[in-house]
């Protein structure tokens, strides 16, 4: 089962269409939205082509093949705009035989671990920054985001598929990889 990894979508619609136009190209069974959907939050620029209700439209019809945790910059008026749910703090995805906590990361994360197993897969956004690595038998890992990347990585977007996370940006390069 291949899955799709996207997260700080900040509101930009035009990043969203570049991260759904690669789902296009991917065909994931499952995208997996890592939280910060409408809102650019006080700390961040407004994004390239700040929209947030074209982005609500855009995951709405898109919803049936996706999963959702929130983000610190979501709030329970962003659930009244989007037909999925979203404001669970973390999702725990069964893939290939191991299990996959996903969350955003501004609870747990990967410098504050929740209870995990050697073998355990920890995957996060919030950072802005592309992380694939192992740390104490787990291995953790954060797409980067789509919409306002930081420390000049480029915008980003992940892949899991046969053991595989795979971080690449919208021209098809391989910004991280690492075997599960």
């Amino acid at each position: 089962m291949k899955l799709m990894f996207i997260s700080d979508i900040h509101g930009s619609l035009h990043w969203l269409e570049q991260a759904l136009a690669k789902a296009e190209e991917e065909q994931p069974h499952t995208l997996v939205v890592l939280g910060d959907f409408l809102y650019h939050g006080p700390r961040n620029p407004l994004p390239d082509g700040y929209d947030p209700q074209g982005v609500a439209a855009r995951l709405n019809a898109y919803g049936k093949s996706l999963v959702a945790v929130r983000g610190n910059c979501d709030a329970e008026v962003d659930q009244m705009l989007l037909q999925f749910p979203m404001m669970g703090d973390y999702v725990l995805i069964l893939h290939e035989g191991r299990k996959i906590y996903a969350t955003h990361g501004h609870g747990f994360s990967i410098d504050n671990l929740p209870p995990l197993a050697p073998g355990d897969v920890f995957i996060q956004g919030h950072t802005h920054l592309p992380v694939a690595e192992v740390r104490e038998g787990i291995t953790v890992l954060n797409p980067g985001s789509i919409s306002l990347p930081k420390e000049n990585n480029p915008n980003s977007y992940a892949i899991l598929e046969n053991g595989e996370f795979i971080i690449k940006d919208f021209a098809g390069k391989i910004v991280k990889q690492i075997h599960l």
